[in-house]
Order: structure tokens, then C-alpha cells, then sequence
């Protein structure tokens, strides 16, 4: 350790957010452990993040999100890693990036499991990500056998849509209940309070999810905003590791790292079942409730007196899975978070989650999640 070389880092990350702390805390962890000397979120007298003049630095991490920032990045002529997807051409930097494919996946899976069967995009153009974000989530609706509506309202992010009325003049055309996305928690809050001005019910009509939390705007105010947690930590390991290799004189990868998101922070804006039977929704919430128990479909058909052909097509016909299906994910959720947010071992986690064995419980993770949970937890335990 003591040879190793010091090298000076730049991140050009703003930190007014919950996304962008995290980012650069991961990075600093990352510094601390080798030899980096950074410099944060420098900026030019117009308060613009830039690289000082005569700055002599080795490498950058930024997060690329205005073309004046590209180019001065680009004539800077240092290995650079991006973490935004709002340049994908520019191939001259290497890319770490959210998994928004995933990211909408999980929106749409917990629309659905909630009986939610109408969906809307709310999309103020705020940058180059908003309508990015909108097609991805548009995708996995038709994808799910749905239909997506989407509002392009014109703003910007510290403010409001210029015309709330149209905004509700268009909620007010669309079905209920409605499963609405935004972009990020700022026009998820947005949205949120033009709908309690208009008297639209929030999540009884209305259930709002962001594509991002933020610990500020998503738990202060009413109600509290459901959203996508990210793998932030990952997201900034995952950027100075790569800035490592460019910096020792890799070629920069011809595509981008994708860090798939946590999970769905489930919160007040989407606390709703909405299904216009009420004995599935008594067995929906019995299932809830007794998922870490182990609860079997064999225990709801006793408990409510239904026949496995009955459920299995009422569970088809609103949620689009079976009820199996439908414990076996809330099970593996439940796992998910406690692999995050607890040092209990795999096999205690596991039988806490209703598994019968860890070898079984490993063997369902590794095929709802893409990789077994010994190395999930190592790659996103300390986002």
C-alpha cells in the first residue's frame, strides 16, 4: 500500500439529493480505500460544475447532464467515467448507469400487485433522462398487456408544471384506479399535490410511484411517495473501479454497466388493493400478512373455503400471475430487504422468508434475480 500511487480524482456530481449523496459517498469510500484525492463538485464563478483551469488531476467521475459540461469534459482530455444516461453516443467516456429496463419492471410489477390494470407516465422535461424514463416505462406496460398515457409537462425540476389545469384536465380523462409513474421523486411530489388541489383521491384513485427515493421529498409531506430505491452505493463502486481501469490504461468498454435497482419502497401513495372483489382482496391480504410463515396456497384455500380452480383464475384475471407466483415473489422481496438491511446469515433469512431450506430459497433468488444471494448481498448490501 505504501508504493501505491496517489491519484487525483474529480466528481462532477451535484449533491442536492439523496441519488447524488449517495453516489459520491460510495466514491469516497472507494478514495479512502485507494490513495484517491478528490475533488468535489468544483465549479466556475457562473456556479456551473468545472474543472479549475489549471487543475492537474488523473481521471473524473460526472454526471454528464448538460452539453456545455460534455464538451468541457471532452477538451479536459482525462479518462472519464459518466454516470447518466443523457449522451450515449458520446464513446469516449466509459458509462455506469441505472438498469431503467429493470427499474420499470419493478414499477409495473407493483402496480399490478396491487390490482392496478390503468397506467399513466407523468413526464415534465427536466432533462434528456425524463422522456428515456417515460419509454422505458411505456415499454413494460405494453410488455405487462397494458396500455400507458403519458402528460409531457414543460417545467423544470425545482419547479411546477406551467399549466396544473392541464394537468388535471387530463388526470380527469384517464381511468381509475390509476397507476401513475414519474420520472423522479420531484415530479412525483408534483403530481401529488395537484391531485389533492383537484380532490383526486391518493392511492384510492390515483397511486403515485417515483422512480427514485429520496429520503426529503419522498417521507416529508402527504401523503408519503412510494418509490424506486436505486443501488446507488453500487452505482459509485461500480464508477471508480471502472475510472480505475481507464486510469491503468484499459479501452473504455464499448457498452454501459447497468446496476439493476433494490427493490420498490412501498409508502402511503400506493397503499391501495384495487380490486373490485372483495373476498380477493381478504385472501390478498391474509397472504400478505403470513407470507414470512410459510403461508402455502393450500392454507387460503382452507382458510377461505375456494376451490384451487377458482383462485387460480380470479388470481389470473386480476393480477396476471398465480397465487403461487404471487407468494413466491413477496417472499423473495421480503428476502431481498433483509439481505440489505440485516446481518442475518442466508439460511436465517431464508427461513424467516417461509423457505423450507436455504438450497431451495438460493435456486429461487438466482432465477427471479439473475444471481445468487451470497453475491447480491456483497454487491448491494452496502448501498
Amino acid at each position: 500500500m505504501t508504493d501505491q500511487v496517489i491519484r487525483r480524482v474529480a466528481v462532477l456530481i451535484e449533491t442536492d439529493d439523496t441519488w447524488g449523496r449517495s453516489v459520491v459517498r460510495a466514491i469516497g469510500k472507494y478514495a479512502s480505500e485507494h490513495r484517491w484525492r478528490l475533488l468535489i463538485a468544483p465549479r466556475d464563478a457562473q456556479q456551473r460544475l468545472r474543472l479549475p483551469r489549471k487543475w492537474q488531476g488523473d481521471g473524473v467521475i460526472a454526471h454528464m447532464r448538460t452539453r456545455t459540461l460534455v464538451t468541457h469534459l471532452r477538451r479536459a482530455a482525462l479518462p472519464t467515467v459518466d454516470v447518466s444516461i443523457m449522451f450515449p453516443k458520446e464513446d469516449w467516456v466509459g458509462r455506469v448507469i441505472t438498469d431503467d429496463h429493470v427499474r420499470s419492471e419493478m414499477a409495473v410489477n407493483h402496480f399490478r400487485e396491487r390490482g392496478i390494470e390503468h397506467f399513466a407516465c407523468y413526464s415534465p422535461m427536466m432533462g434528456r433522462y425524463s422522456p428515456q424514463r417515460e419509454a422505458f416505462f411505456t415499454q413494460a406496460v405494453q410488455d405487462a398487456g397494458y396500455k400507458c398515457e403519458t402528460f409531457r409537462a414543460k417545467g423544470v425540476r425545482e419547479g411546477w408544471s406551467i399549466d396544473p389545469a392541464a394537468v388535471i384536465n387530463w388526470l380527469s380523462k384517464l381511468k381509475r384506479p390509476l397507476g401513475l409513474f414519474a420520472s423522479d421523486p420531484y415530479p412525483a411530489r408534483q403530481i401529488a399535490d395537484i391531485c389533492e388541489s383537484a380532490g383526486l383521491r391518493i392511492p384510492d384513485e390515483i397511486a403515485i410511484l417515483a422512480g427514485d427515493d429520496d429520503d426529503l421529498i419522498c417521507n416529508l409531506g402527504f401523503p408519503s411517495l412510494s418509490a424506486v430505491q436505486l443501488a446507488c452505493g453500487t452505482l459509485g463502486k461500480s464508477a471508480a473501479a471502472l475510472l480505475t481501469r481507464l486510469m491503468d490504461g484499459d479501452p473504455i468498454p464499448a457498452e454501459a454497466t447497468k446496476i439493476p435497482p433494490l427493490q420498490v419502497c412501498p409508502r402511503h401513495s400506493t397503499d391501495v388493493m384495487a380490486i373490485n372483489d372483495p373476498e380477493l382482496q381478504a385472501i390478498l391480504r391474509y397472504v400478505q400478512e403470513n407470507v414470512a410463515q410459510g403461508i402455502q396456497v393450500k392454507q387460503v384455500l382452507r382458510k377461505f373455503a375456494i376451490s384451487r380452480r377458482n383462485l387460480e383464475q380470479r388470481f389470473r384475471s386480476e393480477l396476471g400471475r398465480s397465487p403461487a407466483e404471487l407468494i413466491r415473489s413477496l417472499r423473495l422481496d421480503m428476502a431481498k430487504r433483509m439481505l440489505i438491511e440485516t446481518d442475518l446469515s442466508i439460511a436465517e433469512a431464508s427461513r424467516l422468508c417461509g423457505f423450507t431450506s436455504k438450497a431451495h430459497f438460493s435456486v429461487s433468488f438466482h432465477q427471479q434475480f439473475g444471481t445468487p444471494p451470497s453475491i447480491w448481498r456483497t454487491q448491494f448490501a452496502q448501498t
